[in-house]
């Protein structure tokens, strides 16, 4: 029965992490619903920063200047489950806010003082929350259709693969049923592709060697080498600063 728990619990902690990222949202109702009454969530949501974004009502309190579009404010789940600002102020979320995770880049300058809160109450976070690393595109990275950073890198090939578990897929096989590319999704329906150099058999992903990471880019579809190469692509500037952030980690965790 403990390792039921034990799996479930870490099943959920890897689904916050990837709702976090996505910055996905759920109303007020579900949000009490699926993590402040669940008996096994709860224990899990408390030990996250949460955010309240104005649905049509005005949102009081100290919470953090949250930079993700609307007005909102961050709290936590106390031990009774009521709702405290960064204060320890009492907090009612209205029945129109949207409810999510916040992530750290959204907090702004409040990031210092909840990091403080979380250490005070001896809070242990289930995924790196408040002290998650942070990347930022250079502006010339901004500006640019290729994500000249790590390319040129090679890599063993199970860590190119090992990006799925961040959501990334294989492109579809090719002559030889070489896998040539991975991609990843991002908001606004834009993908971020890598070309890998020489490719992976599929099914023999340690026969392929070190892989070059070729080209990185931004585009409006995922790039399986079937498509023209004279596609310009998209500038990575197109990219929230949120999304931009989790890409460059999850590239820098590939090229290490």
């Amino acid at each position: 029965m403990k390792k039921d728990v034990r799996t479930v619990a870490a099943d959920q902690i890897r689904r916050l992490e990837a709702a976090m990222v996505a910055r996905r949202r759920w109303t007020a109702d579900e949000f009490r619903r699926l993590f402040v009454e669940h008996p096994l969530i709860w224990h899990i949501a408390r030990r996250l920063v949460w955010v309240a974004e104005d649905g049509g009502e005005a949102l009081k309190g100290r919470g953090g200047a949250v930079e993700s579009g609307g007005e909102g404010i961050a709290f936590r789940v106390a031990e009774d489950r009521t709702f405290a600002d960064v204060d320890d102020n009492a907090l009612t979320p209205p029945g129109s806010a949207r409810i999510g995770i916040v992530h750290p880049l959204e907090l702004g300058k409040a990031l210092d003082a909840w990091s403080a809160v979380f250490a005070d109450y001896a809070i242990l976070q289930p995924f790196p929350q408040l002290g998650r690393a942070v990347h930022v595109l250079s502006d010339a990275e901004r500006a640019d259709r290729r994500l000249e950073r790590f390319q040129g890198v090679d890599v063993p090939p199970r860590a190119v693969f090992g990006l799925e578990r961040r959501g990334w897929q294989r492109s579809r096989p090719m002559d030889a049923g070489i896998q040539s590319c991975v991609f990843r999704e991002v908001p606004g329906g834009l993908f971020v592709t890598i070309k890998l150099n020489p490719g992976v058999p599929i099914g023999r992903v340690d026969d392929g060697g070190d892989q070059r990471l070729e080209e990185i880019r931004l585009d409006d579809r995922p790039d399986d080498d079937r498509s023209s190469p004279q596609r310009a692509g998209r500038p990575f500037g197109e990219l929230d600063p949120v999304t931009a952030s989790e890409v460059l980690a999850e590239l820098a965790e590939a090229a290490s």
